[in-house]
C-alpha cells in the first residue's frame, strides 16, 4: 500500500473511532497452536494461515522450524516496524529504509524448570529485549525520524504488551479419555 492509501486508510479509521470510540474495543482474531509430536506445533489464524514451530535439535526438536520464541521477536520486530511504517504515511513521510532487529537473552534453565544455584525458580521468558531501528528518509531530519520511532514505539501493540506485563489468564479443560 502507498503511504498516500495508507495515510487515507488511518484517516478513515480514525473518523469512525472519533465518532465511536467502543468500536476501537474488539476481540483479537485468535490463534490456535496444534501439538503434532515432539515439540513441533503448528500455529493456525482463523483465516488458514499456518506456523509451524519447533524446538533446536539440544532441546529435542528437529531444529528445522522456528522457534516459538523467535516468532515473540518477530511479532515484536514487526509490530513495531508497521506501526513505525503508519506513523511515517501519517505525516507524509516516505521511507527510504526500515528495518527492526528484535533480539533478547534468555537461560534456558527456565524453559527446563531448573532452579538457580539457591534454589529460586529461574525466570522461563527472556531476561532482556532490546528493539534496534534503522531507518532513513531523504530530506528527514535525523530528529525528526527519531520522535517518529519514539512515539511509534510507545504506541505499538507488541512491544506495549511486554513493556506493561499484560495479565495471561489460563483456562485448562480436559478431555475425557
Amino acid at each position: 500500500m502507498a503511504t498516500g492509501d495508507l495515510a487515507t486508510a488511518m484517516q478513515r479509521a480514525a473518523k469512525v473511532l472519533q465518532r465511536r470510540p467502543a468500536t476501537g474495543i474488539h476481540d483479537d482474531a485468535p490463534a490456535t497452536a496444534r501439538w503434532q509430536a515432539g515439540t513441533r506445533i503448528v500455529a493456525s489464524h482463523a483465516n488458514g494461515t499456518q506456523v509451524l514451530t519447533d524446538m533446536p535439535g539440544e532441546l529435542g526438536g528437529s531444529g528445522d522450524q522456528v522457534t516459538p520464541g523467535r516468532l515473540f521477536r518477530a511479532g515484536l520486530a514487526s509490530c513495531l516496524a508497521t506501526r513505525i511504517a503508519m506513523g511515517a504515511a501519517a505525516e507524509g513521510i516516505e521511507l527510504g529504509r526500515l528495518e527492526v532487529l528484535a533480539s533478547s537473552r534468555s537461560d534456558t534453565r527456565g524453559l527446563l524448570g531448573m532452579a538457580d544455584a539457591v534454589g529460586a525458580p529461574v525466570f522461563a521468558g527472556p531476561c532482556d529485549v532490546q528493539l534496534h531501528v534503522r531507518i532513513a528518509a531523504p530530506g528527514v531530519p535525523s530528529q525528526r525520524l527519531r520522535a517518529l520511532v519514539e512515539d511509534s514505539h510507545r504506541h505499538s501493540p507488541v512491544p506495549a504488551a511486554v513493556e506493561h506485563a499484560v495479565p495471561v489468564h489460563l483456562r485448562i479443560d480436559i478431555d475425557a479419555g
